[in-house]
């Protein structure tokens, strides 16, 4: 299989959580012979370095409720790339199928019937898992992985991830862009039927050298102890962090 980046074709892959130690070889190489790379806020600077000196970067981060460009034009830029004869890798941060708006771009490349490609890399709830060295699922005390985010589109804001009844039981819950309002979070939390002293690790900036690591209860989990965004919260009783 020819791994370099094809004319006319896009790659919707995950650059991982940040270190580029975790870059999958098909990413490397996609960015080593891609035309058009258009990265989101999160890949990190030490990975968009291992593109070939002739690509052409445009980052199209939206961060924090303040995008700079619009889903609609990330489309356009996608599109009329591909439709020039241009390879474009379309570069998000963990994998591009979790939280990634990944189903929006797929259906614009559908549509305009452009060739592509969807590349895998490691999600950050996995890459938290390992640098805690703790499991996510245990034969003992979780059985069910639960991947849910406090954020949602405008018309659709929620504090807090929504289920039917109370957390299922004997489930890791991994929620991937929290907000700040971590003691309210866990309140709802706790009222939907989670006891309060079920481990809790809020962890900022995964696999980054600055990454911060806050372990805790539910109960007592605060605001101001956990790291500055983007952070990832770990919740359930298979959580093991000394």
């Amino acid at each position: 299989m020819n791994s370099a980046a094809q004319p006319g074709t896009v790659y919707l892959a995950g650059a991982g959580p940040g270190d580029p130690n975790l870059l999958t070889l098909r990413v490397l190489r996609l960015l080593e012979t891609a035309d058009l790379i258009l990265p989101d806020d999160l890949v990190s600077a030490e990975i968009l370095s291992l593109a070939h000196g002739g690509a052409e970067i445009i980052p199209v981060g939206k961060r924090c409720g303040q995008p700079r460009i619009t889903q609609a034009e990330i489309h356009v830029l996608m599109l009329e790339a591909a439709q020039a004869g241009r390879s474009v890798l379309r570069l998000k941060s963990g994998d591009p199928l979790i939280f990634g708006r990944a189903g929006e771009e797929i259906g614009a490349l559908r549509g305009a019937k452009i060739p592509f490609e969807i590349v895998p890399g490691i999600t950050t709830a996995f890459a938290a898992a390992a640098r805690l060295r703790t499991p996510l699922t245990d034969r003992s005390a979780a059985s069910k992985l639960i991947l849910a985010t406090a954020h949602h589109a405008a018309e659709k804001l929620e504090l807090t991830p929504k289920w039917t009844g109370a957390l299922p039981e004997n489930a890791t819950l991994v929620i991937y862009m929290p907000g700040r309002r971590f003691r309210a979070l866990a309140e709802d939390l706790i009222s939907s039927g989670i006891a309060g002293e079920t481990p809790c690790v809020a962890i900022s900036k995964v696999t980054a050298a600055d990454e911060h690591v806050y372990s805790t209860t539910l109960a007592q989990l605060d605001d101001d102890a956990v790291g500055p965004a983007p952070v990832v919260l770990l919740i359930g009783d298979a959580i093991q962090v000394l």
